[in-house]
């Protein structure tokens, strides 16, 4: 598997958070389960605000806690929790996330779109771990996403969200 990359720059171009990115994947089914298969979306700095990777990660940090999302492991449901103001429309084969700091419409495969409808929800990662090696357009291998996603450090300076899946109406 590999996932591809959308760059979201916050702001102007000399942002203490730098380029924001977000990278989709889903969960492998398993094979002697019923379980659906689950949405990812990360959204990450490559390090590159105006300030340096730290000052960028606090930058980060602060938006986030601002917004009502805590860092750590703790997962929030955002179909409870209605007065975080982060959204997700899932339409023809594109993720358009919404933070107040940012909006970018990621492509996702098929298989995205349709795992994101069928469980109604999306697990959404904000890191504060920057990751330069990730730039927008250069394919994520799985290897490279398992290896930052293991990472316990990154476990815990990221926030955990599962978004409802927003769909145009007609």
């Amino acid at each position: 598997m590999t996932s591809s990359t959308t760059a979201a720059t916050p702001g102007q171009q000399e942002s203490v958070l730098g380029t924001l990115i977000v990278i989709p994947w889903a969960s492998e089914p398993e094979a002697d389960s019923d379980s659906p298969v689950m949405p990812y979306l990360m959204v990450y700095s490559l390090g590159d605000g105006r300030d340096g990777p730290e000052a960028g990660s606090e930058a980060l940090r602060g938006e986030l806690e601002k917004i009502g999302l805590s860092i750590g492991d703790k997962v929030t449901d955002l179909a409870r929790e209605t007065r975080i103001p982060v959204t997700l429309l899932v339409e023809a084969e594109q993720a358009v996330l919404n933070l107040p700091f940012m909006r970018v419409q990621c492509p996702v495969p098929p298989e995205w779109e349709k795992a994101a409808h069928e469980s109604g929800k999306a697990y959404l990662i904000c890191s504060l771990r920057p990751w330069p090696e990730a730039v927008q357009g250069k394919p994520v291998g799985e290897e490279q996403l398992r290896e930052f996603l293991g990472d316990e450090e990154m476990v815990a300076l990221s926030a955990h969200c599962l978004l409802p899946v927003r769909r145009v109406r007609t």
